[in-house]
């Protein structure tokens, strides 16, 4: 019977072929815009560690006080400054914990007919490597003596391990960075999350260059290797310089801890209430504690990761899928009681109404999966041409694959079954005596 409905579908649509088009073109122009707008909120929405996020998590310590931060609307600073960055790493309340802070160092290759490579990268802990499941093609991160010993170690992308040693093991080989010689514990894979979830006060939670080199913090500090990204301040520095900064109260420092279950975080937060009580005693604070301990989609959300112009593009594009589909439903209708006649004689001949239903559904799922098919092209080219309207970083994110063709092609044949239903309904219920006393 399938194969009688699909036979009865194409002839109908063949005798009309401008309204057939029309609602092809209405149904692929729709769901493409849909589909490319999705194409991109997905991929900066998502979750980019999935197995872990919820035992990741931000602190957040007040060290400017209500007063010197008026526009926070109650909320700590979003960083933090040396001295309490440095003071939660040497009390160590969490299973695995860093501090890091952004770097834009010069690597200088061991040919001398090369030119230094101007890199970026993080100044962190070891334990931020096992904390985030950073994957290594080469060797590993530094240990926790490293970090205590300012060991002159580094870990480098594979893309900087290419251009340095043409992609071989380069653990123990050495690099010039920044006129000091670093010796190579770790090649990583190709990583590059995104969101930059580790350092979203710095990248702004996108950003399509990878890190490059990742030195131990206290390394970093000791060789004044500049803060390259934010640093904000509630007053001027009293000292100059890089040393100034770590002695200010100025926030510029990323925090990540993991804690793996509630008591640790119930612990944690404990931990972090006392220490600003603490810091209050001793008149460093002069305002109650005001600390903030989120999870990692959480904190996503609380930073707005997500850009506005992602959430507004998506549902602009499905409003524009739903006047497309309203307007099927208007054609399909037109469409379907034009053909009262033909539903009357059926139905004076016996056939029932579901028989009526196959049928006009079937013609339905065939202009769907016209659509869908144009909706594809359109989705290929509207995915192609997203930079013309997005930030380059997050038009650098949307990509097609097979998940979104389907998805294309799913939402395109159910959208245009959904709304060949009203006007099937509609043709179903013609009475064929009416229509045989009319004709």
């Amino acid at each position: 019977m399938f194969a009688y409905y699909l036979d009865l579908a194409l002839r109908s649509l063949k005798r009309s072929p401008g309204l057939t088009a029309l609602m092809v073109l209405a149904i692929g122009f729709g769901v493409a815009a849909s589909m490319t707008s999705w194409s991109v909120f997905r991929a900066v929405s998502g979750d980019p560690i999935p197995w872990k996020s919820a035992q990741l998590f931000v602190p957040q310590i007040d060290n400017w006080g209500p007063s010197n931060n008026p526009l926070s609307q109650g909320e700590p600073p979003n960083a933090m400054d040396y001295a309490d960055a440095t003071a939660l790493m040497r009390d160590h309340r969490a299973k695995l914990q860093s501090a890091m802070y952004q770097i834009s160092p010069s690597v200088v290759p061991a040919e001398a007919t090369k030119h230094p490579i101007n890199v970026s990268g993080h100044a962190v802990y070891g334990e931020f490597f096992p904390m985030l499941d950073v994957p290594f093609q080469y060797g590993s991160g530094w240990g926790a003596s490293d970090d205590t010993n300012r060991a002159q170690v580094v870990v480098i992308s594979s893309k900087l391990n290419q251009k340095l040693f043409g992609g071989a093991n380069s653990v123990g080989k050495s690099v010039n960075i920044e006129s000091h010689d670093y010796r190579v514990v770790g090649v990583l894979k190709d990583w590059n999350p995104q969101p930059r979830f580790y350092d979203v006060v710095n990248s702004g939670g996108f950003n399509s260059q990878s890190d490059d080199v990742f030195l131990p913090f206290l390394t970093a500090i000791q060789a004044n290797m500049q803060n390259d990204g934010n640093t904000n301040c509630n007053a001027v520095p009293k000292e100059s310089g890089f040393v100034g900064l770590q002695h200010s109260e100025c926030v510029w420092i990323a925090y990540m801890a993991e804690l793996d279950d509630a008591s640790a975080v119930s612990t944690y937060r404990n931990y972090l209430q006392g220490y600003a009580r603490e810091q209050q005693q001793n008149g460093r604070f002069g305002w109650a504690p005001n600390n903030r301990l989120r999870n990692l989609p959480a904190w996503l959300d609380n930073q707005h990761v997500v850009p506005s112009d992602t959430k507004v593009s998506l549902l602009v594009a499905l409003g524009l899928l739903l006047v497309c589909l309203v307007n099927t439903i208007g054609l399909l209708l037109a469409k379907f009681l034009r053909r009262s006649a033909e539903i009357g004689v059926r139905r004076a001949l016996g056939a029932p109404r579901m028989a009526i239903y196959a049928q006009f559904l079937t013609e339905a799922g065939i202009v769907g999966v016209a659509g869908g098919v144009l909706g594809l092209l359109l989705t290929c080219a509207g995915v192609a041409s997203v930079g013309w309207v997005m930030p380059k970083d997050i038009a650098a994110l949307a990509r097609l694959d097979v998940s979104l063709l389907l998805l294309t092609l799913l939402v395109a044949v159910v959208a245009t079954m959904l709304a060949g239903l009203y006007p099937t309904y509609r043709a179903s219920r013609v009475q064929p005596a009416w229509q045989l006393k009319s004709n």
